[in-house]
């Protein structure tokens, strides 16, 4: 009998226990969730402050902007002083360009009409014609025939063939005299190139370039 009632006295004790901690959970989770609450009121507070800050900001920069508004008409009229350069400036442009365009016409006006001539697909290469060439540049035509009839190259026979042909272009269609005549320019570039073959051992074939060029004679007058 004893022992049933010690039994009993502690079951007691224990659910006692047990009702003391739900009540002390329950206890704690009701002060969070007004702890919770305060917070949340305090946020909503300190939000609706920033917002009237915000308005209030806005209106004071709206009350100072208008007496801006009431200067721009001034801007307004000292806009045209930086459109009127502007248009300066495009039209100085336009004026460049149309200086350029017409240097570049009478350049090749003048070129059109200084007297020239041309040998063109000439059975050489423009690198052999170029060496007799740069003798030539810059000298009178009876000092420049003198040079191509005392320089051994294969080349100078051609060119002084074509300084003849210019001479003869210069005294007949442009009526200058050939005594102030020197060559203004003179050049020479790649023409077409023939592809041959040559037999070679084992039955191969070897690659033969016989190159071409484009010699020009352009003839002025000296002051």
């Amino acid at each position: 009998m004893e022992a049933s009632e010690a039994k009993k006295t502690k079951t007691t004790a224990k659910k006692t226990e047990a009702k003391k901690t739900e009540a002390k959970k329950t206890e704690a989770k009701k002060t969070t969730a007004t702890k919770t609450a305060a917070a949340k009121a305090t946020t909503t507070k300190a939000a609706t402050k920033t917002a009237e800050a915000k308005k209030t900001t806005t209106r004071a920069k709206k009350e100072t902007s208008e007496p801006a508004e009431v200067k721009k008409p001034a801007k307004a009229a000292a806009k045209p002083a930086v459109e009127v350069k502007e248009t300066s400036n495009k039209v100085e442009l336009t004026t460049n360009k149309a200086k350029r365009k017409a240097k570049k016409e009478a350049l090749k006006a003048e070129k059109r009409l200084a007297p020239s001539a041309t040998l063109k697909n000439a059975r050489i290469s423009a690198r052999k014609v170029k060496i007799v060439i740069d003798n030539i540049r810059g000298k009178n035509v009876n000092e420049a025939i003198a040079i191509l009839k005392f320089t051994p190259k294969a080349a100078s026979p051609l060119v002084e063939k074509l300084l003849k042909s210019a001479i003869a272009n210069a005294e007949f269609n442009n009526n200058m005299d050939r005594n102030k005549l020197y060559v203004a320019e003179v050049y020479a570039n790649q023409g077409t190139t023939m592809k041959r073959i040559r037999a070679a051992t084992q039955g191969r074939a070897n690659r033969i370039r016989k190159r071409t060029s484009h010699i020009t004679i352009v003839l002025r007058e000296r002051a």
